[in-house]
């Protein structure tokens, strides 16, 4: 198994974006061409972070990979919070979206206190 592979956060990223994949897919036609592609943009950048956090054995840059990917999942809980005012996805969509989210920054501020550890 690949060494990314064994990283639960990246796991989970890459289930919340199979999962945002099928969210998106609700969404109204008018909306593929703004809100979703800033959201699909937003969360493969975010996982791209990751993997480039995974990669850099510098612990400044890797923090710098992680304070981005910090970045990309508080924009992803604006256009989430858009999309559920704008009724594009359930409440309980919503919420699951949310608590991955969640599970993912927690990962990553453990993550962050680790290369904080000298």
């Amino acid at each position: 198994m690949e060494e990314l592979e064994k990283l639960v956060i990246y796991k989970q990223y890459v289930e919340m974006i199979y999962y945002m994949l099928n969210i998106v897919l609700k969404f109204p036609e008018k909306e593929s061409n703004s809100l979703v592609q800033d959201i699909k943009k937003t969360t493969y950048e975010g996982l791209k972070n990751i993997i480039y956090a995974q990669k850099e054995y510098n612990r400044k840059a890797r923090l710098s990979y992680l304070s981005q990917l910090d970045a990309h999942l508080k924009m992803l809980k604006v256009f989430i919070r858009i999309a559920h005012k704008k009724k594009y996805i359930t409440s309980k969509n919503y919420l699951a979206w949310s608590k991955k989210i969640a599970n993912i920054s927690n990962l990553m501020a453990g993550w962050i206190r680790a290369c904080l550890v000298v």
